[in-house]
């Protein structure tokens, strides 16, 4: 004959059960939602972004990590009503999903010195 499970290890069962549930809920969760969202890199300096040109796919959520070295600068993609400044030696983060193909350009909006005007990117999305 065996012996029925002590109060306390009937509780710390249910109490491992309790919290075991919703944490296997959430993990189905994250499963679903599908892979995590390309990081593309983008550095400015004067004056210009290196990449210049960058591709994505329509309804595809990306991260852009703008960053850069030499003076405050902005990044503007106005036709996705988005922009970050940019402040030297910290990186900037912006979440897109383009909504529509085409071609559309980047530039910086923040006067950054004598070839700003020039300091443009064009992003390409399919």
């Amino acid at each position: 004959m065996t012996k029925p499970p002590s109060f306390l290890s009937k509780r710390r069962t249910m109490l491992m059960a309790a919290v075991a549930a919703p944490l296997a809920v959430a993990g189905l969760g994250r499963a679903a939602a599908g892979p995590a969202p390309k990081t593309i890199r983008i550095s400015a300096k004067k004056f210009q972004f290196i990449p210049a040109e960058v591709k994505l796919k329509r309804g595809e959520e990306v991260i852009l990590e703008l960053s850069t070295q030499d003076v405050l600068m902005g990044f503007s993609l106005p036709d996705f009503k988005t922009r970050a400044d940019l402040v030297p030696g910290k990186t900037q983060t912006l979440r897109i999903t383009p909504d529509k193909t085409g071609e559309f350009v980047f530039l910086c909006d923040v006067f950054c010195g004598s070839g700003h005007e020039d300091m443009s990117g064009k992003l390409i999305v399919t």
